[in-house]
């Protein structure tokens, strides 16, 4: 998995069409008619400004404290990660596992950021997925400057998986930074391409010979959502003083005949605990239930929570 999509990623069981050959039935709410070309044709999109600035704002410096991490400070920056992932890949990605913070919900429940989601997957019965976020400084060591591309699922699977994902950026991503980077040609020709590879190719990491990197640029504020079935990575942050950071945000059909999962992401709300998965060890110092109280939920947040239903 890569630094922006390190985490479980939640296919749905709900859904049967392909999100790019949906024939729309719901009017667009916060996409353009272009947009969403673009979203079935290159699988992800890029809403800009979809929370306030003050949103971006007051959960980066939240970010900051719960790492223990001074901006001002670059001695603070490089400090051991405080729990080993069981996933090795995510060792030192900058994960931070706060996933419950007033802060976080208050962008899970921005109407707007509700409404793309609504038009991602035509339908209004959403679940938002239950998340972190992620603070990376500039790399130490000089490795290599393109990064890696990937698959998060199992590109041999038939059917192949649906679902997506979402990264918010709280800080400005470009060049220097490294960020989200992207193999359209992969989404659009998939098949056409798979039928020149060998019958034993690697499902989740792609030849990349012949094959174009498209590198996202993005400002504090900017939501990339992005298939599930597009090859990305991430690029290095190479920059001298620069952060990246960013919260995860993506919504799936609500699956309120699932009980045990319904309770149990209530539960998690409730009790300001992390995903009992493997991609979230949590934060051994508890930082949650010692800083904060339990998120108060507007009508949208409980039903996307599934605290009520829809």
């Amino acid at each position: 998995m890569s630094e922006a999509t390190e985490r479980d990623h939640h296919p749905t069981t709900s859904q049967t069409t392909p999100l790019h050959l949906i024939e729309k039935q719901l009017p667009l709410r916060v996409l353009s008619q272009s947009e969403w070309e673009h979203w079935i044709t290159k699988g992800y999109v890029i809403v800009r400004q979809v929370v306030p600035q003050a949103n971006v704002e007051r959960l980066a410096n939240l970010l900051w404290e719960f790492d223990e991490k001074d901006p001002n400070d670059p001695s603070t920056w490089y400090a051991p990660q405080r729990r080993e992932h069981k996933m090795k890949e995510l060792n030192n990605t900058g994960m931070l596992e706060i996933y419950n913070h007033q802060y976080l919900w208050d962008n899970r429940m921005e109407q707007r950021v509700y409404d793309v989601f609504v038009d991602i997957w035509d339908r209004t019965d959403l679940w938002v997925t239950i998340d972190r976020a992620n603070l990376n400084p500039p790399k130490k060591v000089k490795g290599n400057p393109d990064g890696f591309i990937h698959w998060d699922v199992d590109t041999s699977l038939d059917p192949l998986p649906i679902g997506v994902q979402g990264v918010l950026s709280l800080m400005p991503q470009d060049h220097e930074t490294g960020g989200f980077q992207c193999v359209p040609y992969l989404f659009e020709k998939f098949y056409e391409w798979k039928a020149t590879q060998p019958a034993d190719r690697d499902p989740m990491h792609p030849d990349m010979t012949g094959l174009e990197r498209e590198n996202i640029e993005m400002a504090p504020g900017d939501l990339l959502i992005f298939n599930s079935l597009l090859a990305h990575g991430v690029r290095p942050n190479h920059s001298e003083n620069r952060h990246r950071m960013a919260q995860y945000i993506a919504m799936h059909p609500a699956e309120p005949q699932n009980v045990a999962e319904r309770d149990e992401r209530i539960r998690l709300w409730r009790e300001q605990d992390h995903p009992q998965r493997d991609a979230f060890p949590g934060d051994p110092r508890e930082w949650e239930k010692g800083h904060g109280k339990v998120a108060e939920l507007s009508e949208l947040g409980e039903k996307l929570l599934g605290l009520q239903p829809w």
